[in-house]
């Protein structure tokens, strides 16, 4: 079985993030195919052209991260019906300088919890605008919007509910699958390779 490396971001900066909380739960539930490995945005300086010609290494930190996972997983809060500023700015920092965007063609999940009912849901949305722009294969379904339940979620990622440890367990199925496909239909040698050489013999 093949094994697939997965950067994840945590959209918080807060110590007692519930969206850790999420992604600790997340990552037990997970199939045994994918391997974690968190990337950090705590210290990255806001996002300035000026950087672009000499990265500081907290942003070569981050490109290289996301360039040796195989995929890539937001989870993340909602803040003001948008995407959290931290997590913004480290997508700024990995599209950039331009011609060397990060994310192209990596597979991405999105998931959120809130202590409301929305779930993240308005957030899931910018960051699927940004990630289109970004060309960043989407798992679109399932969606995952999450009202936090404290009694349902251990601080090590122990998932107390079973219909919510039923409902987390399909989605990383489900993500699990959405990686491979993308990475198959990505390999060199696919046919969608193989279309500029077909349009010219077409002509």
């Amino acid at each position: 079985m093949a094994t697939y490396k997965i950067g994840y971001f945590v959209g918080s900066l807060a110590k007692g993030s519930i969206n850790r909380v999420l992604a600790n739960a997340l990552i037990k539930l997970a199939p045994e195919e994918l391997e974690f490995i968190e990337i950090p945005i705590t210290d990255l300086p806001l996002y300035s052209y000026d950087y672009d010609a000499d990265f500081p290494p907290e942003g070569r930190a981050l490109k290289d991260a996301i360039a040796a996972a195989d995929g890539i997983l937001f989870v993340s809060p909602e803040y003001n019906r948008s995407i959290p500023g931290a997590l913004k700015n480290a997508i700024d920092w990995g599209s950039r300088p331009w011609g060397t965007n990060s994310f192209a063609r990596k597979p991405t999940g999105i998931i959120g919890a809130s202590p409301g009912s929305i779930g993240t849901a308005v957030m899931q949305s910018s960051m699927r605008a940004v990630l289109s722009f970004l060309d960043a294969p989407q798992l679109n379904a399932p969606e995952a919007y999450v009202k936090y339940d404290p009694a349902a979620f251990g601080d090590d990622g122990e998932v107390k509910d079973e219909s919510t440890a039923k409902f987390l367990g399909h989605y990383m199925e489900e993500y699990a699958a959405f990686v491979a496909r993308v990475l198959a239909a990505n390999a060199p040698g696919h046919i969608g390779d193989l279309q500029p050489d077909s349009a010219k013999l077409s002509r």
